[in-house]
């Protein structure tokens, strides 16, 4: 499994990405990051740290965290080869653009 260092926590344990987790020393954390705009406890997470941006279970990630995890997740993806299932992400694709431009 392909393992990305993300930060080093202040008190020396490493944050990584390993295969579709996120871990703290090796142990797993989180499988998704949230977005702290739909987290229910925002406010509070917000002013405990300022610069937050996202959250992966406890931990609280910056952009640039946030978008390295987002990078480590998708690379532990396998990629899609079913002629079906490569479809239906075209169509899905197609119609969340047509949703998002107003027409339905």
């Amino acid at each position: 499994m392909k393992t990305t260092l993300i930060r080093t926590t202040s008190d020396g344990r490493a944050v990584e990405v390993i295969g579709a987790y996120i871990c703290v020393d090796r142990d797993p954390v989180a499988d998704r990051i949230v977005e702290i705009e739909t987290h229910p406890n925002r406010k509070a997470i917000l002013a405990a740290v300022p610069n937050a941006t996202h959250m992966a279970g406890p931990l609280v990630l910056t952009a640039e965290e946030a978008s390295a995890v987002r990078g480590a997740l998708a690379a532990a993806e396998p990629p899609i080869t079913d002629p079906g299932a490569i479809s239906k992400r075209i169509s899905e694709a197609v119609g969340r653009r047509n949703r998002n431009a107003g027409i339905e």
